[in-house]
Formats: C-alpha cells, sequence, structure tokens
C-alpha cells in the first residue's frame, strides 16, 4: 500500500521561485521535500498555538469568567504599559549618570525638542 499521494499543485510566481531557489541552492533534493518540511513547519506553528489556546488562553478566560473583577480595563493596562516604559527610560538615564529632572524640565525640554524637529521638517 502507498504510504504518499501525488498532487498537482499551482502557486503564485514567487512562492515558486522560492521552492525552485531552495532547490538551486542544494538546501533540498527535490521541490516535494521544500513544500512537505513547510507543511510539518505549518503543522509545528498549529501544535504550538493549540497548546498555547490549552494552556494559557483557556484558564485565563476560565478563571476571567469566573471573577470578572480581575479584568483589566484598556486605559489600566495602557496606564501599566506607560510606567513600565517610563522606568525603563528612567534607569537608562540613571545608567548614563544624567541628573534626575523635574516634570517642568522634561516638558521643557520636549517642546524644545519637538520644536526642532519640526523647524528641520520645514514646519513653521
Amino acid at each position: 500500500m502507498r504510504t504518499t499521494q501525488q498532487f498537482s499543485i499551482t502557486l503564485p510566481n514567487e512562492m515558486a521561485d522560492i521552492v525552485k531557489a531552495k532547490v538551486a541552492a542544494g538546501e533540498y533534493a527535490t521541490e516535494s521535500e521544500v513544500i512537505r518540511d513547510g507543511l510539518r513547519v505549518l503543522m509545528a506553528r498549529d501544535r504550538a498555538l493549540e497548546s498555547w489556546l490549552r494552556q494559557e488562553v483557556g484558564p485565563a478566560y476560565d478563571a476571567l469568567k469566573a471573577d470578572p473583577a480581575r479584568a483589566v480595563t484598556v486605559d489600566k493596562l495602557r496606564a501599566a504599559l506607560a510606567a513600565e516604559s517610563l522606568l525603563s527610560i528612567a534607569d537608562r538615564v540613571a545608567a548614563a549618570g544624567i541628573a534626575p529632572m523635574s516634570m517642568e524640565e522634561i516638558n521643557a525640554e520636549v517642546k524644545a525638542a519637538r520644536a526642532e524637529r519640526k523647524q528641520r521638517a520645514g514646519g513653521t
């Protein structure tokens, strides 16, 4: 009994060129090997996605459904991400030995930098 099936497929020129280039470069012996390897990668990606959905997304959904108070609003998420970003910047500034600045000083520097950028871009 045969363990393979023969298919005739149509590919866009760009994909066909990639398949041919892989064979020409010696990465694969035949066009069929290129397609088989691509399908293996696709199957591995599908397995990884399915695993992520089962192991992480499903339990997170169940926990949120059981306790909706655990939900985080978009505004809270944005604020948390902004705080993390600012903390990262502050750490880099401190590591560079730059003295801390007040919010007024930061705002003035940002305003000046924006004006300079606008002027370089030909704005008024």
